[in-house]
């Protein structure tokens, strides 16, 4: 039997993308299907042009989205509650800042060849939103990749080659010009899809959907 294929395209300085994904997770096992679905991360950057130095999350959150100090407190404190719902530590700190994702995604990429995606992506989300680890270093990224299993020296010669950033656009261009504009997006055997971070319900709705056929 073939297994549904879920693709899910997110980044990993995105907070709906892990609460999305643990309910995805926990609709998975509750419907007991786990050996019936094949998840892939897709990549998409929520700040493409962000510099090296990244910027402090409250003055981006303010030039982006115009919250105040207030709403941008507020945000943290809600967020935080809503991970511990799920079993994610969000630790917010006041330095703490949005940094750029291509590295990532190019070592995202990396492990999916060795089955190890899902791995490096959860280790990802938790180095950026739990251990205060800037994620665009690349010595910190070569330190995660290596928690996972990957190997560093291969993981080093993807960083520093310029087409597998290259590569990376291209995918994202190709999801892009899919249709997908926000994260996360789940998308069921490339033909249906649901973003955001959705209850464990509504995903489970989708995969019964989908394993109907």
């Amino acid at each position: 039997m073939s297994k549904v294929k879920i693709d899910i395209v997110s980044d990993v300085v995105c907070p709906w993308c892990i609460i999305g994904y643990r309910n995805l997770e926990k609709a998975i096992e509750e419907l007991g299907v786990q050996d019936q679905v094949e998840i892939e991360w897709q990549p998409f950057e929520l700040n493409p042009d962000m510099p090296a130095e990244g910027e402090v999350l409250s003055a981006h959150s303010a030039r982006k989205y115009g919250s105040t100090p207030e709403s941008s407190a507020q945000f943290r404190v809600e967020m935080t509650a809503r991970g511990k719902e799920v079993g994610f530590d969000f630790d917010y700190f006041p330095e703490m800042k949005i940094v750029n994702t291509r590295d990532a995604h190019v070592l995202l990429e990396y492990a999916k060849e060795c089955d190890l995606q899902t791995e490096m992506k959860l280790r990802f989300f938790s180095a950026f939103f739990t251990e205060h680890k800037d994620v665009s270093n690349r010595e910190i990224l070569i330190k995660e990749a290596e928690a996972v299993g990957l190997d560093v020296n291969e993981a080093k010669a993807r960083l520093e080659d310029t087409s597998s950033a290259q590569h990376i656009q291209k995918i994202e261009s190709q999801w892009q010009q899919m249709g997908i504009s926000s994260v996360p997006t789940v998308v069921v055997n490339r033909r249906n899809a649901i973003a955001g971070a959705h209850p464990v319900e509504s995903f489970k709705q989708l995969l019964e959907s989908a394993l109907a056929g």
